[in-house]
């Protein structure tokens, strides 16, 4: 079986797999079809197989996410979701800039890694990875390379963080709220939040979802001040729309759907299907990351990665320790 016809396969497996923990028969054997699971399935695809379809995997994981993002809305509710909000906020605020300026720093001045790259790397780790990075790229005129440098960089980083972070929450004791205040800080994108979050527990995940949401609104005021700094004029950026349907489905549910029993049902499997979709987008993350891809990531701009991520997450840790 060549590569094409073993991935579409592999996909369909996953799928099927994920409809049939709707049969209550089933779904107690599939216990297993989780979101660090099937990450690791494409973990191995990509690297030991490679991956076929490159384009058409960077667009599915993208929408997919986005879909199963607003999907998430429909089991939530807007109050709950404004306290949690608020409860990360004095800390997102602090750690972004925060981030921002320590990245600088390790990258610029003690790893002298270039300019571009290492902002971009900074960026990533303070708001929503690959977003951000996208986000701010083009104001600041950076090129290909600069761009695959830092994205390589934060999926590396990403997919470990969904793998050890539910198993280092779990050996801490850390409580579904802590961990997904935890997730939502110190995880860069937001499908590795919400995948992780997923994997603690149904209150984590809902956690996760929100304030990491919430963090993704400063995209808007980082652009901006990327505008300033590196004197850029005319550059358009584009915001995430998905979180504004997100909030749509808060309001929906909240207020509408939550009131009549025929709206709760509906409610829980558009959110039920948002938590089957978010685990099938675990491949095509996973399956991203080729042999090529890390070939392609320098040495001084993983380093930057990995010390501003560990340093943002063990700072998240002491901070939720004391709140």
């Amino acid at each position: 079986m060549n590569d094409k016809k073993l991935y579409v396969v592999t996909c369909i497996a996953i799928f099927f797999l994920l409809m049939l923990g709707f049969i209550p028969s089933f779904s107690c054997y599939l216990s297993w079809v989780t979101p660090p699971a099937v990450l690791l399935c494409g973990l191995f695809f990509g690297l030991f197989v490679g991956q076929p379809y490159p384009e058409f995997n960077k667009k599915v994981s993208k929408y997919l996410l986005q879909y199963a993002v607003v999907g998430l809305g429909f089991g939530m509710n807007l109050s709950d979701a404004i306290a949690r909000g608020k409860e990360g906020m004095l800390f997102t605020i602090v750690s972004v800039f925060g981030t921002m300026l320590i990245g600088w720093f390790i990258g610029r001045k003690v790893l002298k890694v270039d300019r571009n790259s290492s902002y971009l790397i900074s960026a990533g780790t303070a708001i929503c990875g690959g977003s951000a990075i996208a986000t701010v790229g083009p104001i600041i005129n950076a090129k290909d390379e600069e761009m695959s440098v830092s994205l390589a960089t934060i999926f590396i980083l990403n997919a470990v963080a969904l793998l050890i972070f539910p198993y280092i929450g779990a050996g801490l004791g850390l409580g579904q709220t802590d961990f997904g205040l935890w997730a939502a800080i110190a995880i860069h994108d937001t499908s590795s939040v919400v995948g992780a979050g997923a994997a603690y527990g149904e209150e984590a995940l809902q956690v996760a979802t929100t304030v990491k949401l919430t963090r993704a609104l400063w995209i808007v005021l980082v652009a901006l001040l990327t505008m300033f700094l590196f004197r850029s004029k005319r550059k358009k950026f584009s915001f995430p729309l998905f979180i504004l349907f997100f909030v749509v489905a808060l309001i929906l549910n909240s207020y509408f759907l939550s009131r009549t029993e025929w709206g709760v049902s509906l409610g829980n499997i558009i959110n039920t299907l948002s938590k089957k979709v978010l685990t099938l987008t675990m491949f095509f993350i996973g399956a991203s990351l080729t042999k090529e891809t890390l070939k392609s990531i320098g040495v001084k701009a993983l380093l930057q990665g990995v010390i501003l991520w560990i340093f943002i997450s063990v700072i998240t840790l002491i901070y939720i320790s004391w709140i």
